[in-house]
């Protein structure tokens, strides 16, 4: 059985997450805060959909294991785990923007094999298996291609905000913003999404976790992109991220990220 036979599965998925939690988009929900010292909020929208989704798993393939945001891990040595994060940028939820999404990624023998980022109040779902990704939406269906860069005076490159970096890793961080022709803040997992669809050419983060960051890694090299920690390894542990379009940009950002 490979990845390719799970994708309808992926689809149900997620549809069901996206019915359970479009009903709290843009209205009065509570907002609960997960971190002492900061910010880091969750809401009913995001167990909800957790639920749905887990429930769905163990229903459908009982043998496999399950990492998500809100309920932790569960069989995480079996041969396939998912790997879920309901709402990706909660913060845009509860604030009404619409740059999040609904991961969920496949990972077999640890190593992430599918993944999907589906937005459900745009209908957008973007998806990948390594060796291709896909669009589908509103503008129809159409495959995704990283684009090209000569390098950082022609990129543009986001990240989610450089305020949730440590102070080490933004002072690194600005040596490479200082370098590219534009610098956004915001996107969560839209912005890698933009980038596999050839908009943007460079995504910069620090501080994730696994379920901000595998089902995004299929998607990512399915378009032609290229995506790893700083140290230049495998990213799906999380941590410190680069993700480029062009392997020129993605060397150059390496460069600069572990200058002294």
């Amino acid at each position: 059985m490979t990845a390719i036979d799970f994708t309808g599965f992926v689809d149900k998925l997620a549809a069901a997450s996206g019915d359970t939690i479009m009903p709290f988009f843009r209205s009065a929900l509570t907002v609960e805060n997960k971190k002492a010292g900061g910010f880091d909020p969750v809401t009913a929208a995001d167990r909800a959909a957790e639920e749905a989704m887990r429930d769905m798993i163990r229903k459908a393939f009982p043998e496999h294991g399950i990492l998500g945001e809100e309920y932790g891990s569960e069989a995480n040595d079996a041969e396939y785990v998912w790997v879920l994060d309901p709402i990706d940028g909660t913060k845009s939820f509860i604030s009404g923007m619409v740059a999040w999404g609904t991961l969920i990624g496949l990972m077999r023998f640890g190593e992430p094999v599918y993944g999907m980022m589906h937005q459900p109040f745009t209908r957008e779902r973007f998806s990948g298996d390594n060796g291709a990704a896909l669009y589908r939406g509103p503008g129809g269906n159409r495959s995704l291609n990283a684009r090209a860069c000569t390098g950082l005076d022609d990129a543009l490159m986001f990240t989610t905000s450089p305020l949730l970096m440590k102070e080490a890793d933004r002072a690194q961080f600005r040596k490479v913003e200082d370098k590219v022709k534009l610098s956004r803040y915001g996107g969560d997992c839209y912005a890698y999404c933009m980038l596999a669809a050839g908009q943007i050419d460079l995504v910069i983060e620090t501080e994730l976790k696994p379920y901000d960051i595998v089902a995004l890694i299929p998607i990512i090299q399915g378009a032609g992109g290229i995506i790893t920690t700083w140290e230049g390894a495998p990213a799906q542990g999380g941590g410190r991220v680069v993700v480029a379009g062009d392997k020129r940009v993605h060397e150059a950002a390496l460069e600069i990220l572990n200058r002294a």
